[in-house]
């Protein structure tokens, strides 16, 4: 023990085995006094720094990066040696951040993830592990996990099978769980089932960092989930587990596996729904349409495009509607035209939405024969939304909406200028990737994105907080909801659909008390309902302030 006059609490590691761990290194933070206490002298600089120093000295570090990459790769190092100094930077600068941690830099760094590998983060789970995952989930130094995100790589935002390289994907994820809901990162766990790729580029490259193999499929691929979910349960009793960036079959085929069996949900599917329908909600406000009313036509017809459509159907029928009314108005359009009745080629999640209609081929020609009062885009096909398109849509209405949701950038329906510019400044928009601030005939638009980051990280600290058994999609209801309350007037009339990111951690905390008081409604919460629900879950948020070792 030291012979300093403070003395550390006993359970903290000492000398350079605390300036290593990532989750309680506070740096050049750290006081004299911790410097005795903990065998630190002569370790560090002599000088302490505030935490609010670090921040400035980081940001100038990070600004002199010259790609986006490279400030991806500096963030990711700064993580790794100290978290609590990587989240105040996140928090305190979190719209320049947020495009690097996640779409659209998480896309570009995933692409060369093995290339750009400094050190492990998370657990690779691999087909050769069949038998043997519960062990290797022990491998895991903590066992007080709230939130696993997992992925197998398959279709890693709209860039296709990106295979064990799509591992920046649960990080970037469970980044922002912390940065935007507070969930504690010592609680987090990024999972990549690793089963193989068919990218043959990845395969015949030498820096791949996964199996090299062919993709596993069928039953052998089910049973290696199966066993994934279970190891996950048994070792992390109490954990949240989020399917992410599935193929559509595999993620539509698991969530339907899983959703009553396990406390899990896909991010894709669900958290995409409800933005979307927060973004919807936040739009008839300005078109003086409500959502009943309306037709809506999908650029795309995967898992998310499932998954929104049936959130809308849902919410329509809550409020009054009959379901078939609802699923009439929604139209799907694939690679192969308009989803009709007459097709024969339909997958199963495709046939709610397919309707009477003569088949229809270009998707100008499916705007003019539904002509929708929202067009979403959920396709990855980069400037799908033409002219033409758009012109058609603003033809048929005064203010039609316009949803480009694919990320990253590049695979953007239609930039926000474009959606300005080609609709004489009527369109309602939002995208899944961000756009900055359009100037168009004397008004000033400002673009926000409809991002899940708006809505599964308060969706896992509403969960997590009350400890709910399953999630359920009254739970991401709940969530659309929540953030489109707190869409103001002031973001309306700068055409916005969703709050500023400034204010994430307060929005996620509003929607964490709407899916916990869901979850208690539903009988799925443990314990006693809290009489404040909203104080509850903002007492389970941390925040990333340095802690004294001298307490």
């Amino acid at each position: 023990m030291s012979d300093s006059p403070h003395s550390p609490h006993p359970t903290y590691p000492r000398g350079m085995a605390l300036l290593q761990d990532a989750l309680l290194n506070k740096g050049t933070a750290f006081s004299d006094a911790e410097r005795d206490a903990l065998g630190i002298r002569g370790l560090l600089p002599p000088r302490v720094f505030t935490l609010e120093d670090q921040v400035q000295r980081v940001m100038g570090n990070y600004r002199r990066k010259t790609t986006e990459l490279e400030q991806y790769v500096f963030l990711v190092a700064l993580q790794d040696r100290n978290e609590t100094l990587f989240y105040r930077t996140v928090l305190d600068h979190i719209d320049e951040m947020m495009p690097i941690i996640y779409t659209p830099t998480v896309g570009e760094a995933c692409k060369h993830f093995g290339h750009i590998f400094r050190r492990p983060r998370g657990l690779y789970v691999t087909a050769a592990d069949r038998g043997r995952m519960r062990d290797v989930m022990r491998h895991w130094p903590r066992r007080d996990v709230a939130v696993i995100v997992v992925t197998d790589g398959g279709r890693i935002l709209g860039l296709g099978d990106l295979g064990a390289f799509g591992m920046g994907i649960p990080i970037g994820k469970l980044s922002l769980y912390t940065a935007c809901a507070g969930i504690d990162p010592a609680r987090t766990l990024p999972v990549m089932l690793d089963v193989g790729t068919n990218n043959a580029a990845l395969l015949s490259d030498p820096l791949y960092t996964g199996l090299v193999q062919p993709r596993l499929r069928g039953p052998e691929y089910d049973e290696l989930v199966d066993e994934l979910v279970a190891a996950a349960q048994d070792v992390f009793p109490h954990a949240l587990l989020q399917f992410e960036d599935f193929q559509t079959e595999n993620a539509i085929r698991l969530l339907a596996r899983y959703r009553d069996r396990a406390c899990a949900f896909n991010d894709d599917i669900q958290g995409t729904a409800a933005v979307t329908l927060a973004g919807l909600l936040s739009a008839a406000r300005l078109t003086g349409r409500r959502l009943e009313e309306q037709t809506i036509l999908f650029y795309g017809a995967g898992a998310a495009a499932t998954g929104i459509a049936d959130l809308i159907v849902s919410a329509q029928v809550r409020d009054g509607a009959r379901d078939e009314d609802a699923r009439r108005r929604i139209w799907f359009m694939d690679s192969r035209g308009l989803v009709v009745e007459s097709r024969t080629d339909l997958e199963a999640h495709k046939r709610p939405y397919a309707h009477a209609h003569a088949p229809v081929a270009a998707l100008a020609d499916v705007v003019a024969a539904v002509q929708p009062a929202a067009l979403i885009g959920v396709s990855g096909q980069p400037q799908t939304f033409t002219e033409a398109v758009l012109g058609a849509m603003a033809r048929h209405y005064e203010r039609p909406v316009i949803l480009a949701l694919s990320n990253p950038t590049a695979k953007s329906e239609c930039t926000a200028e474009q959606a300005y510019r080609w609709t004489e400044g009527r369109a309602v928009f939002a995208s899944g990737s961000p756009f900055p601030p359009v100037q168009l005939n004397g008004r000033r638009f400002v673009p926000r994105q409809g991002n899940n980051a708006y809505i599964f990280p308060g969706v896992g600290l509403g969960v997590t907080a009350v400890r709910a058994r399953h999630v359920t999609d009254d739970m991401f209801y709940a969530a659309a909801r929540a953030l489109a309350n707190e869409v103001s007037q002031a973001d309306l009339a700068l055409g916005a659909l969703f709050p500023p990111l400034t204010a994430i951690r307060a929005v996620s905390s509003k929607i964490a008390a709407a899916v916990a008081a869901t979850a208690y409604d539903a009988g799925l919460a443990a314990g006693e309902r809290p009489l404040d629900l909203a104080a509850h879950v903002q007492a389970h948020m941390w925040t990333p302030e340095y802690r004294s070792y001298l307490e």
